[in-house]
């Protein structure tokens, strides 16, 4: 099965190799027992599993179409040509991620004797993706749940009481479902399954907290959940924490880049309100857009014209752009296509305007303040005549006829939402917050690598100017290994991954203050003020607060003053 396009390269490397090649390397050998002359496979597989038993020493089905193979060396060529065989990689060890991100986030010491924090006593919910409820990290040694409740936004049933979509799960459904077998909502992206993991799985931060689940959104073509959706989940989960009496730490591990960033729109109003109800604290990662080349900035002095070039990749088939600028400037606005046709000055009013450079219409909206935003906004959407718009690098001219405070903001889509060629050629990091992580009211938290004690450069960071201190602190959030459907695990880094570290801690220090009698006021914007006290410095920045890393690293022990 040498050079087997259905296997990964490194497999397709070791069995290229000489034993003493296997050896002496570091992972080659990983999975091959040259004993028996077998070796142990990972099998991505569709249709029926009895042709891979047929040529397998062991087979472990997993979920989705996984299986754990122990195979001979001699029928590995006769497995690759299986048309049920996808792919096949060998194994890897882990070295668990999770573990180093609590050790280095200072949690040994608070999780031994005498305190033995936890997470007891503390709910802990997660709205994402989902989770697979099926995975040992969310179950009992005796194989029940540890999830109180899942709602499941997606699916039709029995929405939970004051709400009207998707399907409520109580802890006795979710043990009857995995008792019985019966189907139970599942997590495609695997992104809630690994946020849970680490804040609060088995092996996470809070391993003996409560769990609570929202997997949102509705079933639609693009799979996204809605704000609607997530304010609905937020609203779930506070009623929850409230029915059952328990304190509660909420994980929101994503966001988007459209908003003015200051913390205005309904969504971060929102949440700053019912960040403050009960005893609550939401945490929010800081996004992934630091180094994205999503967002521009600068300052437009009254008689010098900016020119900011944006390059629009291949094969794109849409794209939008937010320019933000106060209210009391003027200045004109001409967007110019790669080829030299100019649209402009764009008219300082709505309805929409509309205008066609190449096979490509621009759909514009310039904007007013609003009663929430003193900003002015001008939306421009390109939209392709044909398949894809008009790829190469497009300008804008921002031609200045009044400055007053001269300072603008320009946002693309998040970089989930565009190709990768598609960015600022002059981008600016700061102000790269995603939102709602821009809510006063929230813990942000950004990303560090725990390994070499830098910043992550895709983490999202903050703007002085704004008078508001952004991200809070950093976790790590370079290669954490987390849970994954089927049983399994897989690294990952985001800021996805470093927000959970910090929910997990905030479990911890209202199990500490609230649920052990320490503190009964320790929640809300007190558990933030102790994170922030507690938070250790990384070696690059002399000056803390900063927009980057916040207070710094995230240190349980150090928030205790232990």
């Amino acid at each position: 099965m040498m050079d087997s396009q259905k296997a990964e390269n490194e497999l397709n490397l070791a069995l290229d190799a000489i034993e003493w090649e296997r050896e002496h390397a570091l992972g080659l050998s990983e999975g091959y027992d040259p004993e028996e002359q077998t070796w142990e496979l990972i099998v991505k597989y569709s249709g029926n599993v009895e042709r891979l038993r047929e040529l397998a020493e062991q087979t472990t089905e997993l979920s989705g179409g996984y299986a754990v193979l122990i195979v001979r060396a001699s029928m590995l060529t006769a497995l690759e040509e299986l048309a049920e065989v996808e792919y096949i990689e060998k194994p890897r060890r882990l070295y668990f991620a999770q573990t180093e991100g609590k050790r280095a986030s200072c949690m040994s010491t608070v999780q031994r004797a005498p305190l033995k924090l936890t997470g007891r006593g503390v709910i802990v919910a997660v709205l994402d993706s989902g989770v697979d409820c099926r995975h040992p990290e969310f179950r009992r040694a005796d194989g029940t749940s540890r999830i109180l409740a899942l709602w499941d936004q997606t699916g039709e049933g029995s929405p939970p009481e004051g709400f009207r979509i998707g399907t409520e799960y109580t802890r006795e459904e979710l043990n009857e479902a995995l008792q019985t077998g019966a189907p139970l909502p599942g997590d495609v992206s695997g992104h809630g399954t690994g946020v849970l993991s680490i804040a609060a799985g088995n092996q996470g931060v809070a391993c003996e907290s409560e769990l609570l689940v929202v997997k949102l959104g509705t079933a639609r073509e693009n799979g996204f959940p809605r704000t609607t959706e997530l304010m609905q989940g937020m609203e779930y989960v506070l009623r929850k924490a409230h029915d059952y009496g328990m304190p509660l730490a909420v994980n929101l591990s994503f966001g988007n880049s459209y908003g003015s960033h200051t913390g205005r729109s309904l969504l971060e109003t929102y949440l700053d309100t019912v960040s403050r109800q009960g005893r609550t604290v939401i945490c929010a990662g800081s996004g992934n857009e630091g180094a994205r080349a999503g967002h521009a900035a600068g300052n437009l002095r009254d008689t010098v014209e900016q020119r900011i070039e944006i390059s629009i990749g291949n094969y794109e088939p849409a794209l939008n752009l937010q320019i933000w600028k106060n209210y009391a400037d003027r200045f004109d606005i001409y967007i110019v296509h790669p080829r030299g046709q100019t649209a402009g000055p764009l008219h300082e009013s709505p309805p929409a305007q509309r205008y066609l450079l190449g096979e490509t219409e621009l759909l514009i909206y310039y904007g007013e303040p609003r009663p929430y935003s003193v900003d002015q906004e001008i939306f421009v959407e390109w939209i392709p005549k044909g398949s894809y718009l008009d790829a190469g690098i497009w300008s804008l001219r921002l031609v200045p006829r009044k400055t007053v405070d001269g300072n603008w903001e320009m946002w693309l889509p998040s970089g989930a939402a565009v190709g990768s060629a598609t960015r600022f050629l002059t981008p600016s990091p700061e102000n790269t917050l995603t939102i709602p992580s821009t809510a006063s009211g929230l813990i942000t938290v950004g990303a560090y690598n725990d390994r070499t004690d830098a910043i992550a450069g895709f983490s999202g960071r903050g703007l002085k100017e704004s008078g508001l201190q952004k991200p809070d602190l950093v976790a790590p959030g370079v290669e954490i290994t987390a849970a994954t459907p089927g049983g399994t695990y897989q690294s990952s880094s985001g800021t996805s991954f470093a927000t959970p570290f910090v929910t997990g801690a905030v479990a911890l220090l209202m199990q500490y203050g609230v649920v052990d009698g320490h503190d009964a006021f320790l929640y809300g914007e007190k558990v933030k003020a102790y994170l922030r006290r507690g938070a250790r410095p990384l070696s690059a920045f002399p000056d803390y607060p900063n927009m980057v890393a916040g207070y710094g690293k995230l240190c349980v022990e150090d928030s205790l003053d232990l």
